[in-house]
């Protein structure tokens, strides 16, 4: 039986293929309009009789004939002009399904995969903005691993760049803190720095002759040098722990956390560095604004440099994104040293070091990676790719993806909540653009904690019977799924206006909703077992699927029963289809409906009150099947299922 719509596909195709000339991806199934139809339309017959010249109907007549004796078809009719409708053997098509729910039926294709998402600058707190990038990563990730890939989280650390810079300049110039002084900050480092930060743009701004002083403490912490390199080391590696407790608490992990630091020490840019120059990708400029840069010509605008090295000898950020691509794919001939940085769950997220350590852990030689950067650094992203490619690494190259998004603005609701001293310009925009350098922006932490007060507040009225641990819990959980919802409905390439009032809303079409349904669900198998004195689980090996008989089952009940279970067997087609596309609204929308149309089924065929024991079974299955489906959409999106709701 086959598991996905593509397996069908590939098995019709090897029976028309033999006499038509179609590829697979020209081969269309879609649902028909009416069950009375078919359960699927195979749509050929059109585009080929233009191609050959002949009637639609006779095409369509002849698939069908050839498509006679497949198991999982009960019959194959022709219908108008020219349309294939297929009817699936419901029978066989469910009792396989239930057989098999723990199974994606999917296969991996690559050896190893690399995803690289969250990378916050570890020099504040983590803000919504952030949460986007990080939901969008974490569900390709979960997808992956569905699909059955060995998959390599990584979080880069920039942990050099110019707004950890910012920062240690404003430890040092502007509050005169030793590092010990440091230790006695007792608010929230992460919170302390956002504040400094912004503090430190504003005086940059209105005393330009300081940049110097700036630019001497980038090039101190760029070599390594201390103090100011410790002020580094310090402030980034406080901050990481914070943004790493910020992410855990949606439910997101990672596997190692590159550093920019270890980059510049272990000098992979330099071996990257003599590649390009070796290659010819990139050129010394002699003349213009870019007289002593290195450069590299636009493939698709030759007129156009991109500076890869600056004329004093310090690297961009792209030219250091592209040693850290070579590294990602194995072809750097050069490995970083790790050590354990945080125990997740029981294992170590490793972090990388320039110094030799005693731990035999190896991260990268991934052969694809995907890189998660919002739609801002496109351009940059596409350099990269360039790189690779003028090196000689085409494959690599073509297996480089940019996983782009939309930015999340906010809106003027939410900027009148976070109070944030704007212009008269702004005030007047319909949305302005998060930005850390300005303090616009709402922190990630913030906006848990007010979800999961209002979640607890909720809890605590419909479950004042539960221990307050278990009620905080129940909270963290529901916040949790409100957020990664809200992420993940939006297409990726629509931009996200935040409000407080939309994000807070736990009716509709949100993460809270498909808990409460999953709970719903969990609630009548405990319900069965408080009535019949059993597990579902026991119940479930008590049945003898070789019995079930879908003939019981009334017309309305059969429809509706069919409609439920085609459409929660779709999952596996809707995993393919997030990971080919990288649109994971579709799947957020599906398990959605997948709730609604359950919710309306067990409203009209209850299971505990019915008294036709055969019946009864029959809807119980039916439950289970949806229970199982839904509990693999939700891990996919990272939504957990509370106790209680």
């Amino acid at each position: 039986m086959f598991k996905t719509k593509r397996q069908l596909k590939e098995k019709i195709l090897a029976r028309i293929g033999r006499e038509f000339p179609i590829t697979l991806e020209e081969l269309e199934l879609n649902p028909t309009p009416d069950q009375k139809l078919g359960d699927l339309a195979l749509s050929i017959a059109f585009p080929l009789a233009r191609k050959l010249k002949t009637s639609p109907r006779n095409i369509a007549v002849r698939a069908a004939e050839l498509l006679g004796g497949i198991e999982e078809l009960e019959k194959v009719e022709v219908a108008g002009a020219g349309y294939t409708n297929l009817f699936l053997n419901r029978q066989k098509f469910f009792l396989k399904k239930l057989a098999r729910l723990k199974e994606s039926g999917l296969e991996p294709e690559e050896q190893k995969i690399i995803v690289e998402h969250t990378n916050i600058n570890p020099n504040k707190a983590a803000h919504v903005g952030h949460l986007r990038n990080a939901c969008l990563g974490d569900t390709l990730v979960r997808c992956l691993k569905y699909k059955g890939e060995k998959v390599e989280v990584q979080n880069y650390i920039d942990d050099t760049g110019v707004q950890v810079v910012d920062v240690v300049f404003g430890l040092m110039e502007l509050e005169k803190k030793t590092i010990s002084d440091l230790d006695k900050i007792e608010e929230k480092f992460d919170y302390y720095c956002w504040d400094l930060y912004t503090r430190v743009s504003r005086y940059l701004s209105d005393n330009p002759e300081a940049q110097a002083r700036k630019a001497a403490i980038l090039k101190k912490i760029e070599h390594g040098e201390p103090p100011e390199a410790d002020y580094a080391h310090y402030v980034s590696r406080r901050i990481l722990k914070a943004h790493l407790a910020t992410m855990k608490r949606l439910n997101i992990s990672y596997d190692v956390l590159p550093c920019e630091s270890s980059i510049l020490r272990l000098k992979f840019w330099d071996r990257a560095f003599a590649s390009l120059k070796e290659k010819g990708a990139i050129q010394f400029s002699t003349e213009g604004e870019t007289a002593g840069c290195w450069v590299m010509k636009l493939e698709d605008e030759p007129e156009r440099e991109k500076i890869i090295v600056r004329s004093d000898g310090t690297v961009t950020y792209v030219g250091k994104d592209i040693a850290y691509q070579l590294w990602k794919f194995g072809l750097l001939g050069q490995d970083f040293y790790y050590e354990p940085f945080i125990e997740d769950n029981g294992h170590p997220v490793w972090i990388s070091s320039a110094s030799p350590t005693n731990y035999d852990v190896h991260f990268g030689a991934g052969s694809k990676v995907y890189n998660v950067i919002d739609v801002r650094q496109s351009y940059l992203q596409k350099i990269v790719v360039q790189g690779l490619r003028s090196l000689g690494y085409s494959e690599q190259a073509e297996k480089s993806i940019h996983f782009s998004y939309e930015m999340v603005a906010l809106s003027p609701r939410s900027l009148s909540e976070i109070k944030v001293d704007l212009s008269a310009e702004d005030r007047e925009k319909a949305f302005l653009e998060v930005s850390g350098r300005k303090g616009v922006g709402v922190k990630a932490d913030d906006l848990l904690d007010r979800l999961e007060a209002k979640a607890l507040a909720e809890v605590n009225k419909r479950n004042p019977e539960l221990p307050l641990s278990t009620r905080e819990k129940i909270a963290r959980q529901i916040a949790a799924s409100a957020v990664r919802y809200f992420m993940l409905k939006f297409a990726r390439n629509s931009l996200i206006i935040f409000d407080f009032e939309d994000a807070l809303n736990f009716e509709g079409e949100t993460g809270p909703y498909l808990q409460y349904t999953a709970v719903r669900l969990r609630s009548i198998f405990r319900k069965f077992e408080e009535r019949f004195g059993m597990t579902s689980e026991k119940f479930l090996q008590k049945i003898d699927l070789s019995s079930i008989n879908l003939s019981i089952l009334s017309p309305e009940e059969s429809q509706d029963f069919w409609d439920l279970i085609v459409y929660a067997s779709g999952l596996d087609d809707e995993v393919l289809r997030a990971i080919a596309t990288l649109e994971f609204a579709a799947l957020a929308k599906f398990t959605f409906n997948l709730c609604q149309k359950f919710n309306s089924y067990y409203h009209n065929y209850p299971v505990l009150a019915e008294k036709n024991s055969e019946l009864q079974i029959l809807r119980f299955l039916t439950i289970h099947f949806v229970h199982e489906i839904l509990c693999q959409a939700m891990d996919l999106m990272g939504i957990q299922i509370p106790e209680k709701m």
